[in-house]
């Protein structure tokens, strides 16, 4: 998900030393540019995976990282600044894996799958009150990501109002994968696999029945 790049030489400013089993201080981490802005995002993603995001401290999160105090600043300017770029990331990822199929209950499916591989992401992602609304890189990770949310729409036919259907799809995947995350339907679902479970939840009701035949494979 993300990478952090140790450098060899110097350290940079933005780095914090230790000592070794000698005593002396050697740097305890290195980071390119991206590296350093991606080890703090790794971090936040680990505080809010566990804890929630009103957990998230910037100081806190240096120290996770092994960086100064001031380095995630630098980056992200303040932590909306930081839980933006969590949710613009979210939405890059979420586009990914939408554009991977074209099927629209597929791409529910990945929909699913999204929110349970990336939670914290899936946390910040849609509360807007947590987030710099006008950031150029969430608006357009947001626009993305709605293109392949109304592409699978496109793949229907007979639907008088597009809109309204690609809604009610994105209602029930993101309804579905936010009780499934919350542990509100663990006893409904069971030892099921929740995509195949997901699946079966479109064909009671857009069908009127469950779906038959073999289950599908998980790419």
């Amino acid at each position: 998900m993300t990478s952090k790049d140790t450098a060899g030489g110097d350290s940079t400013s933005e780095a914090t030393t230790g000592g070794d089993a000698t005593g002396k201080d050697t740097p305890r981490s290195s980071y390119h540019h991206g590296g350093l802005r991606q080890a703090v995002l790794a971090a936040a993603l680990d505080v809010i995976a566990a804890d929630g995001p009103g957990a998230l401290s910037l100081r806190d999160l240096a120290r996770r990282a092994g960086v100064s105090h001031a380095a995630p600043a630098h980056h992200f300017k303040d932590r909306t600044g930081l839980l933006t770029a969590v949710a613009a990331e979210g939405y890059e990822l979420l586009a990914e894996a939408l554009a991977a199929t074209p099927d629209l209950r597929e791409r529910g499916v990945r929909y699913v799958r999204f929110a349970v591989e990336h939670p914290a992401h899936f946390q910040v992602m849609f509360q807007p009150e947590l987030l710099r609304a006008d950031d150029p890189a969430l608006l357009a990770a947001k626009e993305r990501s709605s293109a392949e949310l109304r592409a699978g729409v496109g793949t229907l036919t007979d639907v008088p109002d597009a809109r309204a259907a690609g809604i009610a799809a994105w209602s029930l995947a993101h309804g579905f994968a936010t009780l499934l995350l919350t542990r509100n339907v663990t006893g409904a679902v069971g030892d099921r696999d929740p995509e195949e479970y997901f699946r079966a939840l479109t064909g009671l009701l857009f069908t009127g029945q469950l779906p038959s035949g073999k289950p599908q494979k998980r790419e």
